[in-house]
């Protein structure tokens, strides 16, 4: 593995003082080292940028909403390689390694996909973490991890959408003939806390949008939007009647999400 390969790591905030020490302690103690830290800041009032320029992190003021966040920190970068993680996120020690070395072994590879597990204390957030067991190899994950050079070519993530943003870019470096469905072992963390009436109203913002992404991204709308599929994956699987007060609760939260979602579906625009 050539160590000299430089990879950014683009995490927009917005008061994250509480979760931005793990996330940047994470990147710190990652098994490989040659990586920039570039933090979009949505001009915080608490001590967010404080604790960032501790692990000399690269802060860039923007009043903007994710996914152009994410293309500013990209223009900004330097790397050969992008990882795009949110401020609650932590990395396990060798997410960086594990996607270097399978880019540098493969030349078809375009983007890479890190499992994802929900950590918390209450019990929705272990509800979703169960939840979340059951997406690996469906259009739900998207790649986080990707060259530089193709998401230039692309230009980057599509920045008037919410819903699904963050599958965008790979759908676009896919159509280009690239594999964006590498998994690797290690993991991110994705620390939650999840409030019902909170979580509805985020789902109905992302929802607002969705018309829009299935105009332009439908080829995984199917899977990413339908009820059917996604009950599919609970009933099908045996693994989830083996837990079932958490099985229960995915039930439950996914009748809040699909409701909220389907509001914002009904109001937003398609343009």
């Amino acid at each position: 593995m050539d160590n000299k390969v430089l990879v950014s790591i683009i995490i927009p905030t917005y008061n994250s003082e509480k979760t931005i020490d793990a996330c940047l302690k994470s990147i710190q103690n990652q098994t490989y080292k040659n990586n920039e830290i570039i933090v979009v800041d949505n001009y915080s009032t608490d001590k967010t940028q404080e604790k960032i320029i501790r692990y000399d992190g690269k802060i860039i003021e923007s009043k903007t909403a994710r996914a152009k966040a994410r293309n500013i920190g990209i223009q900004n970068s330097n790397g050969n390689y992008i990882l795009s993680i949110d401020s609650d996120m932590e990395l396990s020690k060798d997410v960086i390694s594990e996607c270097i070395n399978i880019f540098q072994n493969d030349k078809s590879i375009g983007g890479i996909i890190i499992p994802e597990r929900s950590i918390g204390n209450n019990f929705w957030v272990k509800v979703r973490d169960f939840e979340r067991s059951f997406y690996t190899d469906t259009a739900i994950e998207s790649a986080r991890f990707f060259r530089k050079d193709l998401i230039e070519k692309v230009g980057g993530y599509e920045e008037n959408l919410v819903f699904f943003e963050e599958s965008t870019l790979p759908q676009k470096i896919e159509e280009l003939g690239y594999n964006v469905k590498k998994r690797i072992n290690a993991v991110i963390l994705h620390h939650e806390n999840i409030i019902i009436p909170e979580w509805m109203k985020k789902k109905y913002y992302y929802g607002k949008t969705a018309k829009q992404y299935k105009k332009k991204y439908d080829k995984y709308t199917y899977q990413q939007i339908s009820i059917f599929y996604r009950f599919s994956l609970f009933f099908k699987n045996k693994r989830f009647y083996s837990k079932p007060l958490f099985a229960i609760g995915v039930i439950v939260l996914k009748f809040f999400e699909y409701f909220a979602a389907g509001l914002g579906y009904i109001v937003g625009e398609k343009k």
